[in-house]
């Protein structure tokens, strides 16, 4: 079983993503209590950032599991607990 990743790791990716996709932001103003539309996201640019994460993070997950979120904390707290469940589940190195 490899170690999983912590949370903090988790949103210091997707922070990461979002100041490389939404300009002139920065990592020290993202409040993830907000949603990604808050920080002037547009429907490509929150497609872009997740997708880059999950890429990051090598996971995945159903498009329409990602429907129901409302701001960065779940959306962190979602990536989260996929990377444990595949850190738990891929066979040890």
């Amino acid at each position: 079983m490899s170690e999983p990743i912590s949370r903090d790791e988790v949103l210091a990716v997707v922070k990461k993503h979002m100041t490389q996709i939404i300009d002139g932001l920065n990592a020290d103003e993202i409040d993830p209590a907000k949603s990604v539309v808050d920080f002037g996201a547009n429907s490509l640019d929150i497609v872009d950032i997740i997708s880059s994460a999950m890429r990051e993070l090598k996971v995945k997950a159903p498009r329409a599991d990602l429907a129901g979120l409302h701001n960065i904390n779940e959306l962190v707290d979602f990536l989260h607990r996929i990377a444990v469940e595949k850190a738990q589940a891929d066979p040890p190195a």
